[in-house]
Parts: C-alpha cells; structure tokens; sequence
C-alpha cells in the first residue's frame, strides 16, 4: 500500500501543512492569522443557516480560537475559509454560472480552506440542543435526517425510564460465549504462550473474562512467559508510579503547564452522556495517563483525540476487577482501594503506549500519517466503488471532511463504546500491527453506508449523514461484518497497489 499515496503533487504535500511554523512541545503551531478579517458577501446569512445545522461539527464553546489537534486558528478564518467552500457547492455548472456567485467573488488560500475541513472533520458539540431551541435551524426537505436520532452525539433522556446505551458485554449469546471461554482459558495457561494463535482465536472476538488479560498479552505488554508475567506486571506498575512522582507532582515548567492545561481542557467533554466518566477520580486518573504519555512522547506531545483512545483500555480492565452484575456505567471508582486503582491506571498507560507505537505518525507534527491514510481511503474507493466516489466529488464532499475523525479517533467517535472494544480485539489480533488494516475498515465502513449516501443530493446532506451515521443500535454482529469485509478488502488490494490507480480523479 505505500504506493498509494504517491499521486499527491509535491506542491499540494508543501502547502497542505504550511503554517505550522510556532514551535511547541515538540511540533509547531501556527501563528495567529492577522488577515482574519475578510470581506463578507450576501450569502452569510446561509452560511449562519449552514453553521447552525451542523452543530455537530463546530465547536461554539471555543471563545477566540479553534483547536484542531493542537493547530490553533482564528475563528474568523475557519469560518471565511468554509464559506468559499460552500459558495462554490452553490455556483451552477459551467456555462450557467451565476454574476452573483462567480468563483473569483471569494478566494482563500489552500492551507485556511485544509484548516477549516479539518476543524469540520474533528470536532463535534459536545450538547445537543432540545426541540425546543431547535425551531430556527433550517431542515433538508425530504431528507431522512429530520427524524434520525444521531449515535455519537448526547441525546435527551425520555422520561425517567432513560438510560444510557453504555453495554459493553458480548450480546453473541451465553453458548457462544462459554464455547470461545473454553479455548482460551487452556491457551492462556500454557507456560510459553502461542501468540499466533492467541491472534487466532482474538480475530473474532475475545469473551469478557478474559479479555484484560489477553489485550496486556496482544498489546505486548505482558511477556508470553507464563511465569514472568507477574514479575513483568509490577516492575512496569512500579514504573509508572515513579513516572507520576518524577513530572506530574512537581511543578511544571511553562511548556508542560501548557500541556496539563489543554488535557485538563478535554478531559471533562469526555463522553458527556456516561457517568463514569464524569467522575473527578476518573478524571484525575485520565489526566496523569494522558500527561505522562505527551512527556515521554516529546515528537507528538498529547493531541486531541488521543484521550479517546485511552477509554477502551481503562473500561476494560475496570471491569476485570468489578462484580460481573456490577453497573459499570454507574460504577464509583472512588470505592475502589487504592491499589487496585493505581493497577487500572498503570495498566492503560503502558497498553496506550504500545498500541500508539504502531501509528505514532498519526500525532507527529502535520499529522502526516493521517494525511497519507485519508488520502489512500480516496484512491480505495475510487477503484472499489466508483459510482459512490463520484458522488461525493460532484457535491464537493473531501474525504478529509469525515474521514480525518475516523483516522483520528480509530471510529470510537462513530460507534458506541461496546462495539469500539470489539473492534479493537480485531485490531490488536492483527498480526502486522492494526494500522493498515484499518484503512480498510474505514473503507468497509463507508461503503456500508453506500445506499444512504447516494440518496443525499447535496452538500450538507451528505455532511449530516457522513459526521452522524446511525450506528447507535450495532452490536457485535454488525462489527463482524464489518472487520470481515476489511479483511475482504484488505486480501484483495494490499499486495496490489497498482488495482487502486486510475486515471479518474
């Protein structure tokens, strides 16, 4: 697959990141933009109706400026910059072109319009307003999005019988469960582990008691000697508490004071609608993970998004040490003792750390592992589903407009929690590490949703629908079909990069 991304012109890799020029921990950020203030036409008013019915992806609690992975834009900018994109979705086709809406009306540079599509692509409001207040937000006539109750997004409780959707035990039924239990647990127990077939029987799907135990295995946390891993398990725990001692109870100098303050910033927009997560003890215990891990990552420093991915991690081996009938939504990890809590944030640490290890270039300055995997995603499609590309390219959709989140984020911002840790008992079973298979699972994720896609025919249909796909109701079943048809793609087109050129653009 490296081949893929080679079409991309020199000129478009030297401007795609060209403001990122302040140095910060680690990677540079962009300075304020003083030409912020651009001249204004007739459509902002449709742009203001735009703005306000995706809320989804525009963060109105942002004061001054808008974060996008530690990029730091002007409002004024993000918002000039997409309304150049959105006047030339309205200009008709060639030869029809509106006095009133002439291209050459609104330029922009090519760097704001990548950072307003990046912004669009990576951020969502983390409140979802009432019925109440929604009176005013303009409505896509005949559009299945007028009734669609979004995944993703909090939605209003129903009365007091509401409750969250936070499940993350196995709904493949108890036979199904104990017949998987019963070939792991002899596989676990062997003194030198088969990691091979360790993968093996992961692919699939791990039961849930001994799934703590087999992702420290398969992230390679925990050795596949049987009789080291103990050993291994509390010098690393041991380490981890130094790590805490040595920078994050001590006073911070100015660069890490910058760093605690922006995870101290996103921790608490964490999956609003989950109460465990609005605890101050697991709040604090995500803050010291997120901190060390930028410290001991001086290339990447902490990006937003990465707090996502701890979460996987911490709720399950949260639930190893629970009751099984426990409320684990609900659970108060503060009852816990001490040591058991510290175990819990050990361990998401070091599994974090070496999960990341395999897409460090996805949070290194640019972020240009993100930019190589969006655009081999283009060029996959394009060969696979050519009728699906062209539609999002007549109606201006760039992929770097839905997909950069689900590079980003691994999905977890596109499925509910239960189907997240599925997912990634797939992804840490990938033998070569899960990086490259997932762009086939984005692939086989957008494709999934091909028959919905094509019935949008506009811009901001199309947006909806691609930043709040309904998959609030998947389970394990659907996460089978989706990593099986990756799998599809990936037998298919990995050792044949030459399948994915076309001369179509």
């Amino acid at each position: 697959m490296d081949g893929i991304g080679e079409n991309v012109s020199e000129e478009a890799k030297a401007s795609f990141w060209k403001k990122n020029i302040k140095a910060v921990p680690g990677r540079p950020s962009p300075k304020k933009d003083p030409r912020g203030n651009r001249q204004r036409n007739s459509s902002s008013t449709s742009f203001q109706d735009f703005q306000d019915s995706v809320s989804d992806a525009w963060d109105i609690g942002d004061d001054e400026f808008c974060i996008i992975s530690d990029v730091k834009i002007s409002k004024k900018v993000a918002q000039s910059a997409a309304l150049s994109v959105l006047n030339s979705h309205r200009c008709p086709s060639a030869g029809e072109t509106s006095p009133a809406l002439k291209p050459c009306d609104f330029t922009v540079s090519e760097e704001k319009k990548i950072e307003a599509l990046q912004y669009l692509a990576s951020h969502r409001d983390p409140q979802m307003a009432s019925p109440a207040h929604c009176t005013s937000t303009p409505q896509v006539p005949n559009s299945p999005h007028s009734q669609r109750q979004f995944p993703g997004r909090p939605q209003p409780l129903r009365g007091n019988t509401g409750r969250s959707k936070f499940h993350i035990q196995s709904r493949e039924g108890a036979d199904c469960e104990t017949s998987k239990l019963e070939r792991f647990q002899p596989l676990l127990e062997t003194q030198l582990l088969n990691l091979e077939e360790l993968r093996q029987l992961s692919w699939s799907g791990i039961p849930v008691k001994v799934r703590a135990i087999t992702w420290r295995l398969l992230s390679g946390y925990l050795p596949a000697n049987f009789e080291r891993r103990q050993q291994v398990l509390e010098r690393k725990r041991l380490d981890y508490r130094n790590l805490v001692k040595q920078y994050y109870d001590t006073e911070r100098d100015e660069t890490r004071q910058d760093i605690y303050r922006q995870i101290h910033i996103d921790i608490p927009r964490m999956s609003p609608l989950i109460a465990l997560f609005q605890q101050k003890t697991v709040q604090e215990m995500f803050e010291r993970i997120l901190f060390i891990w930028a410290i001991r990552h001086p290339a990447s420093g902490y990006v937003q998004g990465i707090n996502d991915l701890v979460t996987p991690f911490y709720v399950v081996f949260l639930q190893e040490v629970i009751p099984a009938d426990g409320d684990l939504d609900n659970w108060e990890v503060s009852s816990l003792p001490k040591e058991q809590r510290d175990i819990i944030e050990a361990d998401s640490f070091w599994c974090l750390s070496k999960f990341l290890d395999g897409i460090q270039d996805n949070y290194i300055f640019a972020q240009l592992g993100i930019q190589h995997k969006v655009n081999q995603l283009k060029e996959l499609i394009q060969r696979i589903d050519g009728p699906l590309h062209r539609h999002l390219q007549h109606h201006g959709v760039d992929y770097l407009q839905f997909s950069f989140r689900w590079m980003n984020n691994l999905l977890t911002r596109e499925l509910p929690l239960h189907c997240t840790i599925r997912l990634w008992d797939t992804y840490l079973a990938e033998s070569d590490g899960f990086a490259s298979f997932q762009l086939y699972v984005c692939a086989a994720f957008l494709l999934h949703w091909r028959r919905e896609l094509l019935v949008e025919k506009d811009f901001q249909g199309l947006m909806l629908m691609l930043q709040n796909l309904p998959t609030q109701n998947w389970s394990d079943s659907e996460i089978g079909m989706l990593v099986a048809e990756a799998y599809r793609l990936k037998f298919t087109f990995a050792d044949a990069p030459n399948h994915l050129q076309s001369g179509e653009r």
